[in-house]
């Protein structure tokens, strides 16, 4: 990571921006529905007031540049839909873990696909990160097809230790 400060992506479809605090009821809904976290294990926000730390904390750390966070929305309507983040940044600032949710009301209209492409550009083109993992649960099979359509590999010793149920994928830096 070369200390590159926070910038809001765009798609064709979406606007990629920093998280506000009128995003608290999507943050809420997002941490805490059962069905969009069957296969995560977070800490939930089910009140405005845990929704707002949530969003305090995550703004301070990409100020501090620990990592990177977006709400996705469309261009049409910022009204939050999903979010995408790089962080677990490496020592040497040359790997990170990507993680993403979506509100199941967009889902499967390709709208991931589209977020997943810019950060996945923005970390290897301006964080000139060599590799991006990716941790996600054996039984989520759309979060697996997601990662393979984009170029991701299971990695050999693909679980973790403490969790058997976690796969990692890869993604190295295109040459």
């Amino acid at each position: 990571m070369n200390n590159q400060t926070f910038r809001e992506l765009k798609t064709e479809r979406l606007l990629l921006r920093k998280l506000k605090d009128k995003d608290w009821k999507m943050i809420s809904f997002l941490r805490s529905d059962k069905n969009i976290n069957e296969f995560i294990e977070r800490p939930s926000a089910e009140t405005k007031e845990k929704s707002l730390e949530f969003i305090s904390k995550i703004n301070n750390g990409i100020n501090n540049l620990e990592f990177y966070y977006w709400a996705i929305t469309n261009k049409n309507n910022t009204e939050m839909i999903g979010s995408i983040c790089l962080w677990n940044f490496s020592k040497n600032k040359k790997t990170a873990e990507i993680g993403y949710d979506l509100s199941p009301d967009f889902q499967g209209k390709g709208i991931m696909n589209e977020s997943l492409i810019s950060v996945l550009n923005f970390g290897f083109s301006k964080l000139n990160l060599n590799s991006i993992l990716a941790y996600t649960h054996k039984l989520n099979e759309n979060s697996k097809k997601l990662l393979l359509k984009n170029g991701f590999r299971l990695l050999k010793n693909n679980t973790i230790e403490s969790n058997t149920n976690t796969l990692v994928y890869e993604i190295k830096k295109p040459v």
